[in-house]
């Protein structure tokens, strides 16, 4: 983050975003104001040179999304996003009766919000701002005062962000999520790039040099056995986990394959059932 100016790695996802809904591949995510948040500038070249990465942004919209729709079918009303960044889902929230609580530093939140006016994109009544400075608020608390009821359950979309938190900054988070009745939350998460397939390696190097010369480096990667201990500790009781098998078989229709791959997408939920 430089101060007045918004993350370079959410500008980055949303142009990936756009892209997706311009490149020639199955669509399998549909975000109509991706592009139009950007303004008219032209798309950087990584949009296109990657698109493995590209696939994934789209998955990982598509299935927290679809989750969130389950949820607001079983009662949940309230929708916060962790690390806002430029995601557009509360301007084009389908959902009746929910309130979105947008959570990102006070400076992207202020820069999206001019970009939001500049593009001509509605702020709906039903969309609140929530400004936290990660290293000095209290995410509980800045909650509560934004009105957020920490009594009633909701969903928290968490996305593009814990790949570059430590481990206490994780478990921080999920211990404020899982507070909440039925608490739930999608995030992503990547593993060490020994598990990708071999093409995915220079991807992985891609990705790791230009994040961190923007300033914003990942955190070494977590493997799927670490981070559902993180979740259960929390006290998560549900958890869904798909990697690159499970995104071929569901969203791309081909055969999932032996390779695990690095990156991952993960639903967990409190409900207050034991499990084995």
């Amino acid at each position: 983050m430089r101060k007045g100016e918004p993350s370079r790695t959410a500008f980055g996802a949303a142009a990936l975003r756009a892209a997706h809904q311009e490149a020639a591949e199955p669509r399998i995510f549909t975000d109509p104001l991706a592009r139009r948040i950007l303004g008219e500038a032209e798309l950087p070249h990584q949009t296109w040179s990657q698109p493995r990465l590209r696939l994934f942004i789209a998955v990982r919209h598509r299935f927290a999304e679809d989750s969130l729709a389950a949820a607001v079918a079983r009662g949940t009303r309230q929708v916060v996003v962790l690390g806002a960044g430029l995601d557009t889902f509360a301007y084009r929230n389908p959902f009746d009766g929910t309130h979105v609580f947008e959570v990102d530093h006070p400076d992207t939140g202020a820069w999206k919000r001019e970009r939001l006016a500049e593009a001509g994109i509605e702020v709906p009544d039903n969309v609140t701002y929530v400004a936290v400075d990660f290293e000095r608020d209290s995410l509980a608390e800045r909650l509560a005062d934004a009105g957020f009821d920490a009594a009633q359950p909701a969903f928290f979309l968490w996305l593009g962000v814990v790949p570059y938190l430590t481990d206490e900054a994780v478990r921080g988070t999920l211990a404020v999520i899982a507070s909440v009745p039925d608490g739930e939350v999608v995030l992503d998460y990547l593993k060490s790039v020994e598990h990708a397939p071999a093409e995915a390696h220079a991807d992985r190097a891609t990705l790791e040099a230009h994040v961190a010369e923007v300033g914003e480096p990942l955190q070494p990667g977590r493997d799927t056995a670490t981070v559902h201990a993180m979740l259960r500790a929390a006290g998560f009781d549900e958890i869904e986990d798909i990697g690159r098998r499970e995104i071929r078989e569901r969203y791309l229709g081909l055969r999932p394959g032996e390779a695990d791959g690095d990156a991952h997408v993960v639903r967990a939920r409190v409900t207050g059932v034991s499990r084995p």
